[in-house]
């Protein structure tokens, strides 16, 4: 029984080296006058292991993450960015259910709702638990999450701010001919803090459902999201929100990719909400960085709670050759509220280029351009009239050698 159970397992040891350099000047945010752009280093390094048998998928992730230059030379103690990214089991109930256990991505669909966030040197992950189930075509995963910040005697209290108390989601997807369908329904809850009266300390839930479609036709296929929120945000606030995508793709050769779309996402008059009414819409724990322009002025760590937006774009993605391609975006971005009186609800203009060149499967070579043109409406949004130029240079390498597999 020993040795079957040898055979059957499976061992893998992976790594990850990934250094990227970039030049801030109006990354995020417009550029202020009499300040220097930003330039540095990040890297992120990883340690992958995984292990599997006929009962047990077992998966650990290491992982540090620090900017050249952050500790000085010959230092007896390291900032350290060392941390454990990820680090699950999931064990194999049958041939159709499992349970997953541990600290784990979450993605699903085209990572609106929830996605890895890949480009961060840190990534996402949470602490949860789901039940998966899959049979055939049809996919269904339940799954909760308790987040506290210590093991403490009495109370519940989360006093950690960055994250959210409770969640509890579900997420069911079907595959057929021509069309992939997932509806998603996300029951968030933040911890809420009266810091004159503890007793006035509770969690306020928010609920977000809605889908994702994908349709394939020759060579067009349609995306669409389709998203609503409702419930309460952490200022107790009653939330009625909306996320509306369109996406065509266009593939006229193998070697080149059209692709148009919209994404609106409903925000407050003015920027915040009043009387008691919030409709700005919150993408939660989604890959951000991948929607609405590579320069992060739009729910990646800011923008939350503000005007929303209406982003309409247009992409194209060409293979140079059997090593390399280009790809090119066009964002125009406007606000679906008011932002103040006599303001234009136009934010602004960004084009983005990207070029991946693979050298081996192990290494590959990324850089990219983006530059913003501001309108009077971000102006506004960011309450800066400078006028001066935004833009983002960035370099990465990516090695990822596999160090064993049996």
């Amino acid at each position: 029984m020993f040795l079957i159970h040898c055979v059957n397992a499976q061992f893998t040891v992976d790594t990850e080296l990934r250094p990227r350099f970039e030049y801030r000047h109006g990354f995020k945010t417009l550029f202020p006058d009499e300040t220097d752009p930003a330039a540095f280093v990040s890297q992120r390094t990883r340690l992958n292991l995984g292990y599997a048998n006929e009962k047990l998928n077992f998966y650990l992730s290491l992982q540090d993450v620090r900017v050249w230059g952050d500790v000085p030379q010959l230092n007896i103690a390291d900032n350290s960015g060392l941390s454990i990214h990820q680090a699950w089991g999931e064990i194999l109930l049958n041939k159709d259910f499992s349970l997953k256990l541990g600290r784990q991505e979450i993605l699903y669909d085209d990572h609106r709702i929830f996605g890895n966030v890949g480009w961060a040197q840190q990534a996402r992950s949470h602490d949860a638990a789901l039940i998966k189930f899959s049979h055939e075509k049809f996919r269904f995963d339940l799954g909760v999450a308790f987040n506290q910040d210590a093991e403490n005697l009495t109370g519940t209290t989360l006093r950690n701010t960055r994250t959210y108390k409770s969640m509890q989601y579900a997420w069911l997807h079907k595959d057929f001919k021509d069309l992939q369908a997932s509806f998603l329904v996300l029951n968030n809850g933040m911890q809420f803090i009266d810091n004159t009266n503890s007793e006035n300390n509770e969690t306020r839930y928010s609920q977000t459902l809605g889908g994702h479609l994908k349709y394939s036709f020759g060579k067009i296929d349609f995306m669409s999201n389709l998203y609503y929120q409702l419930g309460k945000d952490v200022a107790n606030n009653d939330i009625n929100a909306y996320l509306l995508a369109l996406e065509a793709n266009y593939e006229s050769s193998p070697t080149l990719k059209f692709t148009l779309g919209t994404e609106l996402l409903s925000g407050n008059n003015g920027g915040a909400p009043e009387n008691g009414k919030n409709d700005a819409f919150t993408p939660f724990y989604g890959t951000n960085h991948k929607f609405n322009g590579l320069m992060d002025y739009f729910y990646v760590g800011n923008h939350n709670q503000n005007v929303g937006l209406w982003d309409v774009y247009f992409k194209t993605i060409l293979a140079v050759d059997q090593h390399s391609n280009v790809t090119m975006a066009l964002h125009n971005f406007s606000s679906p509220s008011e932002i103040a009186p006599n303001v234009s609800n136009q934010l602004g203009v960004e084009a983005d280029f990207s070029y991946v060149y693979t050298m081996d499967k192990n290494i590959s070579l990324s850089g990219g351009y983006s530059h913003l043109f501001a309108a009077e409406g971000m102006e506004y949004i960011k309450n800066n009239f400078d006028g001066n130029t935004n833009n983002w240079l960035w370099v990465m390498v990516t090695i990822t050698p596999i160090l064993y597999n049996n």
